[in-house]
């Protein structure tokens, strides 16, 4: 979670978590179904304005969306080179098509917007009143375990990578295009693999010695308040009025 980078107390931190993940889910579904630039456009600008509400860090927000643009950067290189369509430019064999560069254009403007949004709403919620939201969303227990889980402990297989990559350099390992590099980094994902099992059923059997039993306990009491109706109400209205520009727009 990016809850460590809220700069100060925002709006959002005083909702009900249940209602700021409806919240992301609703902005989520509705910005992936637009299918002009116009309301897209507007879908960035409001995510934007849930940013400055929400009161992240410039600096953070800017490089997790960083890491998302670079996988739509290949959509730029390649998306307008290969639908075809009127040309709008041409440069010696490479042409690129409107429709090509008007969907690639669509796709960056969701995808900006729909993690602009998501972290907004909620990055000031912990990752244990995540989980007891999720389950009072009746969200499948098995779902929301899994979630918990690797949001807990993916850093752990992170950590044992990287002390199989230190150990290998110890021992003089240097990655070329070679069979032996490839095969050594197949081992290593081997162990982490194995690693990570074994760990994982250490982690159940303490589980079940502190009495485990399938369900998720919390000591965190939700209350869902007016302000929270209202919040929803306004949030399902403006992007619900997006959308409905977006069907109407010719």
């Amino acid at each position: 979670m990016i809850a460590e980078h809220i700069r100060k107390p925002s709006l959002f931190q005083k909702r009900d978590p249940r209602t700021l993940l409806v919240a992301a889910t609703c902005a989520a579904f509705c910005f992936s179904f637009m299918r002009n630039l116009i309301p897209s456009c507007l879908c960035l600008a409001f995510a934007l304005l849930l940013a400055a509400v929400s009161g992240l860090h410039a600096r953070s927000l800017i490089k997790r969306l960083a890491v998302a643009n670079v996988f739509i950067l290949f959509i730029w290189l390649t998306v307008p080179l290969t639908m075809p369509g009127e040309s709008l430019a041409t440069f010696g064999p490479l042409t690129w098509s409107r429709v090509g560069i008007r969907l690639a254009a669509l796709v960056t403007l969701k995808c900006n917007a729909i993690l602009l949004a998501v972290f907004s709403l909620v990055a000031g919620i912990g990752l244990s009143r995540i989980g007891c939201a999720l389950e009072q969303l009746h969200v499948p227990a098995k779902l929301v375990f899994l979630f918990l889980f690797t949001c807990r402990y993916i850093h752990v297989i992170g950590e044992e990578w990287q002390r199989l990559q230190t150990a290998a350099k110890l021992r003089g390992f240097v990655p070329r295009n070679s069979f032996h590099t490839y095969k050594t980094i197949a081992d290593m994902l081997g162990l982490t693999f194995i690693n990570a099992v074994d760990r994982s059923r250490r982690i159940y059997e303490a589980m079940l010695l502190r009495g485990f039993n399938g369900t998720f306990n919390t000591v965190a009491e939700l209350r869902r308040t007016s302000a929270d109706v209202w919040f929803l109400l306004l949030f399902f209205a403006a992007v619900g009025s997006i959308l409905f520009l977006d069907r109407h727009l010719k």
